[in-house]
């Protein structure tokens, strides 16, 4: 028989884009001292406030956020970097007294953090650089057939229109000699807290949509183009960072370089969220030991807190 798992107790609070997970954690905070932690790539960066959908300055007042506004948009936030902040501020949660819950829905983030970090190489500048040049000067579709033959199984996993992790994975077999796919499996030690995963997400895929349209609207409505035009005056600041593909930040980019009208910026935007929000549900159907939890329904609230209690009792 198994030993039970006497670490202390953290929250996972995933869900796809729109479900509602940045409330459903304040609703939380409002019933336990908890310590919120954000898993949004994102987020991380200051500046992007708008269109990351990030918690006004109000909120973050009330209900402060570990790993927001934590970097500038022109610099590289890794997983890597992401694990050593959150383990981190997992430690400062419990030093308090306080439940620590990771709240967000970037899956690369949470498998980074639950699954452990391979040992990857560090990030070097100047291969970087001449990637992205390359990837420039080919494009997407031919860097990414490059990667196939020399790694047929990242290039299984890795979408054919992501410069970012076409670029990582091309950048790790340059410096390591070694296929990224390779030293992802290799592990690190679990983690210092026992995890409980909770999936807010509509259970009606209609409702999601109708909430990522909106939404998207909204964005638009305050202020969107103006953010990302402020945005693109800052120094160093380039359409292929990673900040500047994010979505609603590309779509709004491409606008004003004047690849498309404003009429269809809202709708290619509330599609590449749609997208977005397909590959998070997608990744967190994967995802084992989670407890799913339709955020429209009138008993999500109530359903929450009874799985947080349930979990908290079982660790006293």
């Amino acid at each position: 028989m198994p030993a039970a798992d006497t670490r202390p107790l953290a929250i996972a609070l995933m869900g796809p884009t729109a479900s509602g997970k940045t409330q459903a954690a304040i609703d939380l905070a409002t019933r336990w001292p908890a310590h919120l932690i954000s898993v949004d790539s994102a987020l991380v960066y200051r500046h992007l406030d708008i269109g990351s959908a990030k918690p006004d300055a109000a909120t973050l007042a009330r209900f402060p956020h570990e790993l927001v506004n934590v970097t500038e948009p022109t610099q590289p936030y890794s997983a890597a970097d992401f694990v050593r902040d959150a383990l981190a501020a997992i430690e400062r949660a419990r030093d308090l007294g306080r439940l620590p819950i990771l709240v967000g829905g970037t899956g690369l983030y949470f498998r980074a953090l639950t699954q452990g970090l391979s040992d990857m190489p560090e990030s070097s500048p100047d291969v970087r650089a001449a990637l992205e040049q390359e990837q420039r000067e080919s494009g997407l579709g031919v860097m990414h057939e490059r990667l196939a033959a020399l790694d047929p199984v990242a290039a299984a996993r890795i979408h054919r229109n992501d410069p970012q992790r076409i670029v990582r994975a091309l950048e790790v077999i340059t410096l390591s000699g070694q296929p990224i796919s390779a030293l992802q499996g290799r592990r690190r030690p679990q983690l210092p807290v026992r995890l409980l995963k909770l999936i807010a997400c509509p259970a009606d895929r209609g409702v999601l949509h109708g909430r990522i349209a909106l939404r998207f609207r909204q964005m638009l409505e305050q202020g969107l183009v103006d953010e990302v035009r402020h945005l693109r005056a800052l120094p160093g600041i380039h359409a292929d960072l990673p900040a500047m593909r994010a979505v609603g930040y590309r779509q709004a980019w491409e606008f004003l370089d004047g690849q498309f009208s404003e009429s269809e910026l809202a709708d290619r935007g509330v599609f590449a969220t749609r997208q977005l929000a397909k590959r998070q549900i997608t990744w967190l159907r994967s995802e084992p030991d989670a407890f799913w939890l339709d955020s429209t329904a009138p008993s999500f609230l109530d359903n929450l807190i009874q799985r947080v209690d349930a979990a908290l009792t079982h660790s006293d």
